[in-house]
């Protein structure tokens, strides 16, 4: 841990430098590929990030699934902040990512939400089957693992084939949540980390009903900036990063 501190700062300090040599000169730019549950805190991460050490990093959000297969077929991300380890493992074994360069980063948790605007909050998954409740967003799970997390949760609850006709699958899990924000949906799944806006009232959902939602990320083989890129995973796993991550409920490596 301290040579990987010291390799940060001697690779930031450089980029200081480099980029305060010439005020024309243009920002280093950092591409990152992002599952959708970071949405809200990779945001404020990154944004501290581009404050503290003066380059550009564009974030681009998604399904795992979907950005996985985007990487693997040469999109120009740099950098890959997946929702499920299953995926940068294949990308590693694909040799589209950094072998050496991958670790998990933090477990997701999700929760069961109701929208405001649906009436009484719900509090348990069984509920889903009731005839008030007309139809249930979750992320797709055949490409986004907190879709594939709540449809374990479902089956395991016992309710799964009574809710499968409600499903509205969503593209990825921001997207689930906006139907329940619109008012598209009347409950859901979803992640915890995309769960504290005002249009929804949640329960947290007992983890031993899904396997775990363990994060991981690597440096893309692509990347002509794979040193930057092994700062910003350092930048988000140190006291600044982990702070935000766990804000956003996530569990972090080395914590309870």
């Amino acid at each position: 841990m301290a040579r990987r501190g010291v390799l940060l700062a001697v690779v930031l300090s450089a980029l200081v430098v480099v980029t305060g040599a010439s005020a024309a000169a243009p920002r280093v730019r950092l591409t990152v590929y992002a599952a959708a549950d970071l949405a809200f805190a990779l945001k404020e991460i990154t944004a501290a990030f581009e404050r503290t050490f003066n380059v550009d990093v564009i974030l681009v959000l998604g399904s795992t699934g979907n950005l996985a297969h985007q990487i693997e077929h040469g999109a120009p991300a740099d950098l890959f902040f997946a929702a499920s380890d299953t995926f940068i493992d294949r990308l590693v074994e694909r040799g589209a990512v950094l072998r050496e360069t991958r670790a998990i980063y933090a477990q997701g948790r999700i929760v069961l939400a109701t929208a405001r605007s649906a009436g009484t909050k719900l509090t348990d998954l069984r509920q889903l089957a009731e005839p008030r409740v007309r139809r249930v967003a979750i992320a797709n799970p055949l490409h986004a693992p907190y879709g594939k997390a709540a449809e374990e949760a479902l089956r395991r609850a016992g309710v799964l084939d009574a809710v499968r006709p409600k499903l509205i699958l969503a593209e990825n899990i921001r997207q689930a949540l906006q139907f329940l924000q619109t008012g598209s949906a009347d409950a859901g799944i979803v992640a915890l980390s995309v769960a504290g806006v005002p249009e929804i009232e949640w329960v947290p959902i007992d983890p031993a009903l899904h396997n775990p939602l363990n994060q991981a990320v690597a440096v893309v083989r692509r990347s002509a900036q794979p040193d930057l890129a092994s700062a910003f995973v350092q930048f988000v796993n140190g006291p600044q990063g982990r702070s935000v991550m766990k804000r956003f409920g996530f569990v972090l490596p080395g914590e309870p």
